[in-house]
């Protein structure tokens, strides 16, 4: 497989066999349902928003709690941007590997393109080397071909604050060196061992052992 998108570098970070399980045996582990369903929610209304559709009927349906969050989300100063795209595939290759995915929106003024990713729940730990924003920045970067500046911002509808990052060149040569490396790893492993401290909170916890 040549094709990487942040979820799966993310799995095989954490866990490689949670990797095998999930996108070589292709073995769908259940959600927690509530959280998941409100961030599918939010992000709709977002694409339908920003497109510029009637969402008056469907902020109807919002329960309190994913009223609250969607008012945070439309007020937010990066929604007010000139809207370029929502919901859209991007892609762009690192080395001898495709990496890519479905960015929630992006927008642009005269300073430059920002990425939007809104989370209804955690933000990463560590923003600037995760790498989803890894690969969004390259991806959207390949994309304008070096002529704007692009920001990715993690819209933190939890708490209310955003977390900007800035492509430079001293991040696109780390994110290129980090993805070249992992990309690499994934293609190159034939034993996909788990990491057992990852294993607490690990949807594919109840079936892992018995398919070992």
């Amino acid at each position: 497989m040549n094709n990487f998108s942040p979820n799966m570098l993310k799995t095989f970070n954490d866990c490689p066999k949670k990797y095998y399980f999930k996108y070589i045996q292709q073995i769908s582990a259940p959600q927690r349902s509530l959280p998941f369903e409100k961030g599918k929610k939010i992000h709709a209304l977002a694409n339908y928003y920003l497109r510029g559709d009637d969402i008056s009927k469907l902020e109807k349906t919002l329960n309190q709690d994913e009223n609250t969050t969607w008012q945070l989300l439309k007020s937010n100063e990066y929604f007010q941007k000139q809207y370029i795209n929502s919901e859209y595939n991007l892609s762009c290759k690192v080395g001898d590997y495709w990496i890519g995915g479905r960015i929630d929106a992006i927008v642009k003024d005269e300073s430059g393109i920002y990425i939007l990713d809104y989370k209804t729940g955690t933000i990463p730990k560590n923003p600037e080397m995760d790498y989803q924003t890894m690969v969004y920045l390259l991806a959207t970067d390949a994309y304008f071909k070096d002529t704007y500046k692009i920001y990715f911002v993690y819209i933190d509808l939890k708490n209310n604050t955003n977390i900007k990052i800035q492509l430079t060149n001293e991040l696109k040569n780390k994110y290129l060196i980090e993805l070249k490396k992992t990309c690499s790893t994934i293609a190159k492993t034939t034993e996909f061992k788990k990491v057992e401290s990852n294993c607490k909170y690990c949807e594919c916890q109840k079936f892992c052992y018995s398919l070992i």
